[in-house]
């Protein structure tokens, strides 16, 4: 077995086709077809079932497939952990955040990132956070920015903000839009419109209104959105409440900061952390990106004190 097999069964998973893989490895297709073969013989068992069209793993084949995708990104980090030893910092860090977040963090990072005029080439991508952990324990990506904590053994979690919760009100709850703040629940009587299931963010505002997702049966609950953005737009055309994270705020008119209600007493807050595998290799490059998240988002929203009012996910 070696790297450049691992290399080739990875191609032929990512295009399902030998050809195409051959072409992007810069190799004939018998020179990759006989490689993957013999690594197959070696192994004693069939990495893809060519019988398909297109072609797919095996079920054995997918473990392997994953683990050598682990694999082929730690061995990729040999040569950048020397150059960082030599005080080089440069290379590729593949990034992924969750859609709850990017709208907000992403423009600000990317304008941190320019100005630090570093040698750091990021890869962005928007992911649920089932997608950032399966891809993160692929090695397809290197880092996510996402809700924690995750209580994955698996990652090593960097706190780098906590925003409170808010509550949008459409004028037309005239009850609750004439209450100067709300209490959590005021959610729970109220037509409340939610991020579908694929979203953290809806659970922490069931767990936030003490409803659970597994039971919570409502006429009040009528329509579940792909993002915060859409909740607004629904909350001002129509009636009811969302929630929505503090760093929308500044996304919103003046008119619609009119709707803006914070909880009584300690609001409520998400934490949200960098994270990568525990066997990331790269620290200097990671305690660089963690820098340029904390200089994107404000002071305010990077007090530790904050953690004591985490909703969970």
């Amino acid at each position: 077995m070696n790297i450049q097999q691992l290399e080739y069964i990875v191609a032929v998973d990512n295009y399902r086709h030998f050809s195409k893989a051959a072409e992007a490895s810069f190799v004939t297709q018998p020179t990759l077809s006989m490689m993957i073969q013999k690594l197959e013989d070696e192994l004693g068992v069939r990495i893809f079932d060519r019988s398909q069209s297109p072609i797919e793993p095996t079920d054995v084949g997918r473990k392997i497939i994953d683990q050598a995708r682990v694999s082929l990104a730690q061995i990729s980090q040999i040569q950048e952990i020397v150059e960082e030893e030599k005080g080089v910092i440069k290379g590729v860090f593949r990034l992924a955040i969750i859609p709850t977040v990017s709208p907000y963090l992403l423009p600000k990072l990317m304008q941190t990132h320019r100005e630090q005029n570093s040698d750091i080439r990021l890869v962005i991508n928007e992911m649920t956070t089932n997608q950032i952990l399966s891809n993160l324990a692929k090695g397809t990506i290197d880092g996510g920015i996402l809700a924690t904590p995750l209580h994955d053994n698996r990652m090593k979690e960097r706190p780098v903000y906590y925003e409170k919760f808010l509550a949008y009100v459409s004028p037309n709850e005239r009850f609750l839009h004439s209450k100067p703040s709300l209490q959590e629940m005021d959610l729970r009587g109220a037509k409340l419109w939610l991020l579908d299931e694929v979203h953290c963010f809806r659970t922490q505002i069931l767990n936030l209104c003490s409803l659970k997702s597994t039971n919570f049966v409502s006429s009040a609950f009528t329509y579940e959105a792909g993002s915060i953005e859409t909740l607004i737009n629904i909350v001002d055309n129509n009636d009811g409440i969302t929630v929505i994270p503090e760093m929308a705020l500044d996304h919103l008119t003046d008119k619609q900061k009119l709707n803006v209600r914070f909880f009584e007493k300690a609001s409520p807050v998400r934490e949200i952390s960098l994270i990568t595998r525990k066997d990331f290799l790269r620290e200097r490059i990671i305690e660089i990106i963690e820098s340029e998240i904390r200089m994107s988002v404000p002071a305010s929203l990077q007090d530790e004190k904050l953690q004591k009012e985490l909703v969970e996910i």
